[in-house]
């Protein structure tokens, strides 16, 4: 994590309803900064009229009155500062979250591997829910942690200029060490944040897996490694707390000892006859109301840790680069696609030690070869997920069009690329909705009977459903069986009939009967003229392939 700021000018970038905050804080804080000073040499006069003067109650009435309107209206502003605050943290985290969602959903799925959906999931709930305190206290007490000294430090230097140079001596003390612990907290905070992130992940990959951990006997391993890594993050978020503690108890003793001072000061003055009451008790009471917003503004920092991490990694993900893109577009149902000595690596890792094929247009491809040989990364070249910085990529890919030009890749206007490629993954995703739904996937203009008619096609007929295409189905496919997921992501890449289609292991977890029917639909979308590359380990699907590309195994 970057070096934390007490205030970070991204928010200013990506969190516009900071700006108008900022400017309510720095209102509200002036003038509670006025009342501060007001509210001290009232005070001062109704002590000086009543014990040195001998005025009645009747006399210093007006001013008794005077300290509770302050009280009112010192009140009214700390609660309309931190109504403010809990309304514009409202809109800055929803407005982070969307950026966060947008640029998440732009790097794609080769940023976005378990352990970051699981941090970045935690980054979104509890993260951002933690920026509330953040903009609810820390800021107001930022500003009036610049606001207050500045205005009572004036106050104090009209009255008393000794008083006010022993403020201006030691009031940059406070800061100093805040800025000392700061760094030593972030340190902490980072490593609460990577505690959590490791423990969100598993924790998502364990709950994902744990029908096959229970059929193995291996979901109380998993659980003791959860404990593990909780009781890691327990004592990390206990490290932050114990800083947290520690901190406060420093700054108070430092504005303690630095009141104590004017006081000792104010003190021998009046003893020597050279200052007067009055000033000595508005500037004792002044004193101590410049140095407590710089000892709570520590405080609330270290409360809206968890904030402040969260909006740094909201920072880190919204200012990812993305991977280029060109301009270039062709027509997929006319082009070829040639990939000469392609290779990837992610890190020390071969995916694809090197791969020559060629897929033309009304035929169908089929890749096969060992697990592990590289066939699904290939397939996510081709959709321009897989490239710089999270893998090396070497050799060439093109896109040959219809009119004679030859566009690599990483020419082409990925998303009008991909919006003509139909993709089915191994393990298509499947939402909490209706199976219409599901299939329709956010696309528009798509009715009931194209939806019927692409289930139909992948070999899985309405009337099969409890509830027809109204049937539900829970996130991560609860309420059909893993066969049945599969074809509704077939169905899904062939509703809007694309020229392109890509099918990886599609007849996996599926019955011989279903495979010749899925087999058929295949075959079908070449004869069309679609351009179809298949992912396979089964016969069949090898031989109704048109092309067959065999790729070698990875070597150690």
């Amino acid at each position: 994590m970057a070096g934390v700021k007490p205030l970070d000018p991204r928010l200013l970038r990506h969190a516009r309803a900071t700006r108008g905050f900022l400017v309510a804080a720095v209102v509200l804080g002036t003038a509670s900064a006025v009342l501060v000073v007001i509210q001290a040499f009232v005070i001062a006069d109704a002590i000086v009229a009543g014990f040195q003067q001998g005025a009645g109650v009747d006399a210093i009435r007006g001013a008794l009155l005077a300290l509770v309107a302050i009280a009112v209206g010192r009140g009214v502003l700390a609660w309309a500062a931190e109504a403010v605050g809990h309304r514009s943290a409202a809109a800055a985290v929803s407005q982070l979250r969307l950026q966060v969602v947008d640029r998440a959903l732009r790097l794609g799925p080769a940023h976005l591997d378990a352990s970051r959906v699981g941090e970045l999931t935690t980054m979104l709930t509890r993260g951002a829910a933690s920026l509330d305190g953040y903009f609810a206290r820390y800021l107001p007490q930022l500003v009036l942690a610049v606001v207050v000294p500045l205005v009572g430090g004036v106050a104090i230097l009209t009255q008393d200029p000794l008083s006010a140079l022993i403020v201006a001596l030691t009031i940059p003390i406070i800061p100093v060490f805040m800025v000392l612990i700061g760094r030593y907290t972030e340190a902490r905070v980072d490593r609460q944040w990577a505690t959590l992130g490791v423990l969100s992940g598993h924790f998502l990959d364990v709950v994902a897996g744990l029908p096959t951990l229970k059929v193995f006997d291996r979901a109380r391993a998993q659980a003791e490694t959860i404990r593990r890594v909780g009781d890691h993050y327990r004592r990390a978020t206990l490290g932050v707390l114990r800083i947290s503690f520690l901190s406060s108890l420093v700054l108070e003793l430092l504005a303690t000892l630095s009141v104590a001072i004017i006081a000792v000061a104010i003190g021998l003055r009046l003893v020597e006859g050279t200052m007067d009451l009055r000033t000595g008790l508005a500037v004792l009471i002044l004193a101590p109301e410049v140095y407590l917003p710089l000892r709570l503004v520590g405080l609330h920092f270290h409360a809206a840790a968890d904030g402040v991490g969260a909006a740094q990694r909201m920072f880190a993900v919204i200012e990812a680069p993305e991977a280029p893109t060109g301009h270039e577009r062709v027509d997929a149902a006319t082009a070829t696609i040639r990939i000469t000595d392609l290779r990837v690596a992610y890190g020390d890792r071969v995916a694809v030690p090197g791969a020559s094929l060629e897929v033309r247009p009304g035929r169908v491809t089929a890749l096969v070869g060992p697990s592990g040989c590289g066939k699904s990364t290939i397939l996510s070249v081709l959709l321009g997920l897989v490239g710089p910085p999270a893998a090396a990529v070497s050799g060439r890919v093109e896109v040959l069009a219809a009119d004679g030009r030859a566009v690599a890749l990483d020419e082409l206007d990925l998303p009008a690329w991909r919006a003509q490629v139909g993709w089915v993954p191994q393990s298509p995703a499947m939402l909490a909705g209706s199976v219409a739904d599901n299939v329709r996937f956010g696309r528009v203009g798509f009715d009931d009977a194209a939806v019927s008619a692409a289930l139909a096609a992948a070999g899985l007929a309405p009337d099969e459903l409890p509830e027809g295409l109204r049937t539900r189905i829970s996130e991560g496919g609860g309420g059909v069986s893993v066969g049945q997921a599969r074809r509704i992501g077939v169905a899904r890449a062939l509703l809007a009939d694309p020229p392109v289609l890509l099918f990886d292991e599609p007849t996996a977890a599926l019955d011989g009967t279903r495979e010749a029917e899925l087999g058929a639909t295949v075959a079908a979308a070449a004869a069309r003229g679609r351009t179809v590359v298949v992912v396979t380990h089964r016969r069949s699907l090898v031989e109704l392939a048109d092309d067959v590309v065999v790729l070698a195994g990875v070597h150690a």
